[in-house]
C-alpha cells in the first residue's frame, strides 16, 4: 500500500462479475476503469479487491485479463487482508479469526455428510469451502449450520452464485473485514473521505451493511443479491442498482454519487496539441494523465483506432525531447525518436488482435519545480503473450505539450528481468 495518506477516495470491489466482465472478451470497461484510477485516483486514493478467491486464483485472474495492482485485497471470502504488491498479511486480522475457530471440527462434519469440496486451493485457514447445487442447498445448509452448532462452534455460512457454499469463522467475511480495515485506518488518522464498494452476488451483501459506505450493486447482479436488496430493510439511498456491467457500472456509479471526476480517457480523444486541452501546472495528475493518454494513444497507433496521419503520429514523437534517452527492456541505450520512425510504418499492424497496452501502479516524486519522476508498469497483451517492463522516466514541464509536461528519459526493465513473456509477479 504505496499510498499512505487518508484517502479521497477508496473503491472496494469484488472481482468475478463486478469489476470483470468474463462476457468482455475484450475487457474494455476494465480497461476504462483502470485508466480512470490511474489517470485521476491513484496518486492519492485506495483500490482495494474484496474477492472470494484464494491467492491462488486471484493470480490465476491477474494473468488473464488487464487488472490494476490494489493497495489492499482482502481474499477468501474476507478471512484474509493482504497489503500492496507484495501481499503483507494483516497478522492482526489473522489472530482475531483464530479466536474460537476449529477448522478441523468443520471438516468432520462435512465428511460425515459427504459433502463435495472446492479445489485444493480454495481450502484456506480460516475457509473451507463446498461445492453445493442450488436445488441441494435448501435442505444442505439448515444441515450443516445444525450440526456445527451442535459441536458449539461459532461459524458462519455464506452462500454465492447458486453454488459455492463457504465456512468461515462467525467474525469474517468481506463485510467485517470491511469494518476492521476502516477501523484500523480511522486509529492511523487516515480515514477515507469516500468510501464505494461494488459487488454482484450473495457473498458481497455484507459490503452494503458496512456504516458509511456507499454502494453500487452492478447491472448483472445475481438474483439472491438483488433478493437481498429487497428485503433490506431501511434507508436505502446509499446503495444504486446500475445498469451498466461490472466495471462500468462501477463507472456510472461514480457518476451518480457525483464522485468527480469519473470520465475516463478512454472515454474521450487524446489531447493531440496544446490546443486541444488547456495545459496545466504540471503536478501528480498532469504527470500520471500523460503516462495514460501516451500508452493509450500507442496502443490506438498500433490497432489502428485512430487514424495514420502526421498529426496523429507527432503526438508520439514530439511529445519526447529532442535530447530524450531511452533505456529499452533489453539493457540498451537508445534515442527514443528512432523507435518511434519505426512504428510510422506499423500503424494498424495489431488490428484485429486481442491487443491492449496499459498503465499500472504509476506513482510520481516531484524533484524540482519543473521535473518529475515517475515509474509505472507498462503491460502490454498480444493475443495470449502478455509482458511487463518496469518502467522510470524523467518528464518535464512545458507549457507547449498538452498535458504541461514531456519525457526527459525512459529506463525499461523487464518484469522478471527477461526479454519475453512474463508471468504474473508473485511475492
Amino acid at each position: 500500500m504505496e499510498f499512505m495518506g487518508a484517502p479521497r477516495l477508496m473503491i472496494v470491489s469484488d472481482l468475478d462479475s463486478t469489476m470483470v466482465d468474463h462476457a468482455d472478451h475484450e475487457s474494455k470497461s476494465l480497461l476504462r476503469f483502470g485508466a480512470l484510477w490511474q489517470a485521476e485516483y491513484n496518486h492519492d486514493s485506495l483500490l482495494v479487491f474484496s474477492t472470494g478467491r484464494s491467492p491462488t486464483l486471484y493470480f490465476e485472474l491477474r494473468s488473464e485479463v488487464p487488472l490494476l495492482t490494489p493497495g489492499i485485497a482482502i481474499m477468501s471470502v474476507g478471512t484474509e487482508i493482504m497489503y500492496g504488491d507484495t501481499m503483507t498479511p494483516d497478522y492482526g486480522w489473522v489472530e482475531e479469526l483464530s479466536q474460537g475457530w476449529d477448522r478441523s471440527a468443520v471438516v468432520e462434519v462435512a465428511n460425515e455428510m459427504q459433502l463435495k469440496y472446492q479445489c485444493d486451493s480454495e481450502q484456506r485457514p480460516h475457509k473451507v469451502s463446498f461445492h453445493v447445487k442450488k436445488e441441494e442447498s435448501v435442505h444442505v445448509i439448515p444441515m450443516l449450520t445444525q450440526k456445527l452448532e451442535a459441536r458449539g462452534l461459532n461459524i458462519k455460512l455464506i452462500y454465492s452464485g447458486g453454488l459455492d457454499l463457504d465456512v468461515l469463522p462467525k467474525a469474517a467475511g468481506k463485510g467485517q473485514a470491511l469494518a476492521y480495515l476502516l477501523r484500523k485506518l480511522k486509529s492511523e488518522g487516515r480515514s477515507p473521505a469516500q468510501t464505494l464498494v461494488c459487488g454482484d452476488s450473495g457473498n458481497d451483501a455484507e459490503l452494503f451493511s458496512v456504516p458509511g459506505v456507499r454502494g453500487v450493486i452492478v447491472g448483472n447482479a445475481q438474483e439472491e443479491l438483488l433478493h437481498w436488496h429487497e428485503q433490506h430493510v431501511g434507508d436505502k439511498s446509499h446503495i444504486f442498482c446500475a445498469t451498466e456491467r461490472c466495471a462500468a457500472a462501477i463507472i456510472q456509479a461514480m457518476e451518480h454519487f457525483d464522485i468527480q471526476p469519473n470520465l475516463s480517457p478512454r472515454d474521450r480523444p487524446v489531447p493531440r496539441t496544446v490546443h486541444d486541452k488547456l495545459a496545466p501546472k504540471a503536478d501528480a495528475i498532469s504527470v500520471a494523465h500523460e503516462v495514460v493518454e501516451y500508452l493509450m494513444l500507442l496502443e490506438q497507433w498500433l490497432r489502428g483506432d485512430v487514424e495514420g496521419t502526421d498529426e496523429v503520429f507527432n503526438r508520439l514523437k514530439f511529445s519526447l525531447a529532442e535530447d530524450s534517452n531511452r533505456v529499452c527492456a533489453w539493457g540498451i541505450l537508445e534515442n527514443p525518436h528512432e523507435h518511434i520512425n519505426c512504428l510510422r510504418h506499423h500503424h494498424g499492424s495489431q488490428k484485429g488482435k486481442l491487443f491492449h497496452i496499459w498503465a499500472d501502479r504509476v506513482r510520481s516524486v516531484r524533484l524540482s519545480d519543473d521535473t518529475w519522476l515517475v515509474r509505472f508498469d507498462k503491460w502490454e497483451r498480444s493475443d495470449k503473450a502478455l509482458t511487463c517492463a518496469l518502467t522510470t522516466s524523467l518528464l518535464q514541464a512545458n507549457k507547449d505539450f498538452p498535458n504541461g509536461v514531456y519525457w526527459k528519459f525512459i529506463h525499461e526493465t523487464w518484469l522478471s528481468g527477461y526479454e519475453g513473456t512474463v508471468p504474473i509477479r508473485k511475492i
